[in-house]
C-alpha cells in the first residue's frame, strides 16, 4: 500500500475514465502548479479550479497513465514519485507534493514531469 494515499487515489482518479472526478477533491482555495516538460519544452499549468478544469480539458485522457514508483507523507503533505507510460511505454517521470486540508481536500499541488530522467520502478533494475 502507498504511503501517500490522497495522490495515490488522485492518480487513479486521472488515469480513471472520469478524470474530472478530481474537481470534488480540491478545497475552495486549492492551487497548483504542474511543469510539464515534453522535448525540451516546458510548459506551466498553474494556477485554481479554473486553470485546473483547462489542464483537464487539454489531457490526453486514456492515453497516459501514471505509475508509482515510491511515496510517502509527513502530517498533511504527501509525496509521490512516479512514472508516466503511454500504452505501457515509460515516457516521463514525475514528482508530485500535495498538501491535504484538514477536510481532506487538496489545497496546494506541486508537479514535475519531465522524459530526461528515469528512475526504476520497484523490482527494476
Amino acid at each position: 500500500m502507498s504511503e501517500a494515499p490522497f495522490l495515490t487515489a488522485w492518480f487513479e482518479i486521472l488515469d480513471s475514465a472520469t478524470p474530472d472526478r478530481i474537481l470534488d477533491l480540491i478545497s475552495a482555495d486549492f492551487s497548483f502548479s504542474i511543469l510539464f516538460s515534453t522535448d525540451g519544452q516546458a510548459t506551466d499549468f498553474a494556477g485554481g479550479r479554473p486553470a485546473m478544469e483547462g489542464y483537464l480539458a487539454q489531457r490526453e485522457k486514456g492515453t497516459l497513465t501514471h505509475h508509482l514508483i515510491t511515496a510517502s507523507s509527513s502530517g498533511r503533505e504527501e509525496l509521490y514519485l512516479g512514472e508516466v507510460r503511454r500504452a505501457g511505454t515509460p515516457v516521463a517521470s514525475f514528482v508530485a507534493a500535495g498538501q491535504i486540508n484538514a477536510a481532506g481536500q487538496l489545497d496546494r499541488l506541486l508537479i514535475g514531469r519531465s522524459p530526461a530522467v528515469s528512475f526504476a520502478p520497484p523490482g527494476g533494475a
